[in-house]
């Protein structure tokens, strides 16, 4: 017998391969290696009193943990071509009934298939490829954030990879009922056809995937959270509005921004001191020139009840104070071939701070500490953070934890994980980083991911609204985008007023509301020495598009207000349960399976559900209201049963809101006053 059992699993040993089954949390974690079993954890924590239920019948192995068991039957067979005796093990994944999820395929005969396959790749490790055969007619979600309005990823190709505005998670919720961790941070690919679903590792040294099952998807958040951390609780500023613009140049100029908000009567939690309020690239701090007394600006901003978030961008340049520690202490990244620049920006080539090295973490964090901590600053958006490498040459870098191609994708968490654990050790055990990428497991880290550099258009609007659903059902609770979009906003053109008011209303029901750009025309900066700087990029404050604009974005900060006690007990489920604050509709109603494929609509916590306007000159808009509820319109007070679509007006100071009723409604009561 090939079967070895523990109080967790099953080892299995044949055809060359090691293979672990093994309880973790609520779910099953699978290991397949042509050599010793690595117990790197990936994106799983230590989840204690793991218990399995596992049973061995001959040529049969069964671990059952949760709602689902994963089953493995050895197959003596002789290969006739080759004229060999061999063993081999197939999976099946069933839930607790004994339906069937998914499983490996076959050999296909003649064709010799393998649904576990290992080449040979560089320096002796493997490129990877597992091959299950799922259902034809299930419904995916999850993966991360990906530019594109699709909404059922059943028949999408995605590229497990971080790039500017890419973020790659890879956990997939189906609608038969199971959820899927690819546990390698490894640059690679999903397929997920009809015919068949591939994982694809371009390096690695074993498969390593993790599965659960329940028919609810609230039960499958659950257990992915228990199995890779629980995210924080988010702190009170994270409820209301945040206020940033490309960069404040001048800590006069920040302060006087802070200053008018207060002096209108206009709600802020956060006001955001962007890139280049440093020097140089590494050095983390405030530069002297534009930032002379950085004590007296956050005491004044502590007084005026606002929260000062800054960026923190990885990129050491050579001229960093910082640079001749970091580079002969082994603490940034290598370039394995050529000359090592990584990055360009603003005339400086730099290379990236290795957050993969813990001693690269802990420096950063001191650094961060004595000039910002200092002051009280314990909010850090962390930029960058792919890392967006000059060109993607993934298998051209080197980091700490091996080969890019191999551990990539762990970057922007070990980034979060930086700030986290710094904050922690002080006390903080309600870290929030802003960060334009995450991995599985970030979320614990307190990760806030935001959508990248997006552009100023209604097809980017679109898109956001998908990648919004995609994230949270891949276990990443947080959320938010630029809104506007970061690139080509002309504050002069009222196209991207209707643009920014339309963006304002689905900030206003995002996880975070937070308006960010570099709107045109800009302002150039010039410092004492006569050297061009970065500019400020043009006002982006919700007054600096006219008195008519201003009103609309302010109800809705207001609204945003109404909302807090809502939008704090969904935060709290986020914590607790793992649900995401924006979820898609099946999160909440599974057995509607227009739920899953309805695009541009999204339920924000449980009740209420919103379809924001995202196609210009629109004033008519058509919702899907989910079968199962009544649903009101918060706007004209109109119940209508689900199972439905109704076509509402829509006129620009609008946006479609429906609710389930209770006390959400008076939440919601303003949208009656806006014109409807």
């Amino acid at each position: 017998m090939t079967f070895h059992s523990s109080d967790t699993g099953v080892l299995w040993r044949g055809d060359g391969q090691t293979v672990s089954i093994e309880a973790w949390g609520r779910g099953v974690r699978v290991r397949a290696s042509l050599g010793p079993i690595d117990d790197a954890p990936g994106a799983l924590v230590e989840v204690p009193d793991t218990r399995a239920d596992v049973s061995i019948d001959g040529a049969v192995a069964t671990v059952a943990a949760g709602g689902v068991r994963v089953i493995a039957t050895q197959d003596d067979y002789n290969d006739w071509s080759s004229g060999f005796l061999t063993t081999r093990l197939r999976l099946r994944v069933e839930d607790a009934a004994g339906r069937l999820l998914f499983e490996e395929i076959t050999d296909g005969g003649a064709l010799k298939l393998a649904a576990r396959e290992f080449r040979p790749g560089e320096g002796g490790d493997h490129r990877l490829r597992l091959s299950l055969a799922t259902p034809a007619d299930e419904h995916l979600v999850g993966m991360g954030l990906y530019q594109q309005d699709v909404v059922d990823l059943k028949g999408a190709v995605l590229e497990l990879a971080h790039r500017n505005s890419q973020t790659s998670v890879p956990f997939v919720v189906s609608s038969a009922g199971y959820g899927f961790l690819w546990n390698l941070p490894a640059i690679g690919r999903a397929v997920f056809g009809l015919n068949r679903t591939e994982w694809e590792a371009e390096s690695a040294t074993q498969f390593d995937w993790w599965v659960c099952a329940d028919p609810r998807p609230a039960q499958i958040a659950a257990a992915y959270a228990e199995a890779t951390g629980h995210a924080p609780m988010m702190p009170e500023y994270g409820l209301g509005f945040w206020q940033c613009k490309l960069r404040y140049s001048t800590q006069e100029e920040l302060l006087g921004v802070a200053r008018e908000y207060r002096r209108r009567g206009i709600p802020i939690d956060v006001i955001v001191a962007d890139f280049f309020h440093w020097r140089w690239m590494g050095d983390w701090r405030f530069e002297e020139e534009y930032w002379p007394d950085p004590a007296a600006m956050t005491a004044e901003l502590r007084e005026l009840g606002i929260e000062l978030m800054v960026s923190v961008w990885p990129q050491v340049a050579p001229e960093s104070e910082n640079f001749a520690e970091l580079r002969d202490g082994n603490m940034l990244v290598r370039t394995r071939r050529g000359i090592d620049v990584q990055y360009y920006f603003d005339g400086q080539y730099t290379r990236f701070l290795d957050v993969t090295e813990p001693r690269a973490r802990e420096f950063l964090w001191q650094k961060l500490a004595e000039h910002y901590g200092a002051y009280g600053i314990s909010a850090f958006w962390l930029d960058e953070a792919e890392p967006e490498y000059g060109a993607y040459h993934f298998e051209n870098y080197r980091l700490a934890a091996g080969p890019s191609a191999q551990v990539a994708n762990l970057y922007p968490r070990e980034f979060t994980r930086a700030i986290a654990d710094g904050l922690r050790s002080e006390g903080n055990d309600q870290p929030v980083s802003l960060v334009r990428a995450a991995w599985a497991g970030s979320q614990r880290h307190g990760a806030l991911v935001w959508s990248g550099d997006v552009h100023s258009t209604f097809d980017d609007l679109r898109a956001q609204i998908a990648a919004g659903v995609h994230m949270g059902a891949a276990g990443i609770p947080w959320f938010t985008t630029d809104i506007g979009g970061f690139t080509g906003g002309d504050v002069r053109e009222p196209a991207f007023h209707e643009l920014l008011v339309r963006w304002f209303q689905f900030g206003a029901f995002s996880p975070v509301m937070r308006l960010h750009g570099d709107r045109v025309p800009g302002t150039p900066i010039v410092d004492r020495n006569g050297v061009a700087r970065v500019g400020t990029g043009a006002d982006n404050e919700v007054w600096s598009f006219g008195d008519g604009i201003e009103a609309v974005l302010v109800a809705y900060i207001r609204l945003r207000e109404d909302l807090r006690d809502y939008t704090r007990q969904a935060m709290a489920d986020a914590h607790q349960q793992g649900a995401p604050v924006m979820r898609g509709m099946f999160f909440e109603f599974p057995d509607d399976e227009r739920a899953w494929t309805t695009p541009g609509q999204y339920l924000f916590g449980p009740d209420i559900l919103v379809a924001p306007v995202t196609v210009p000159g629109v004033t008519r808009w058509d919702v899907y209201l989910p079968a199962g509820a009544e649903w009101t319109d918060a706007r004209t007070g109109e119940t209508h049963t689900g199972g439905a679509t109704v076509t509402v007006d829509a006129p620009l100071a609008s946006i479609p809101v429906f609710h389930r009723g209770g006390r959400v409604g008076d939440a919601l009561a303003r949208l009656a006053d806006l014109p409807h």
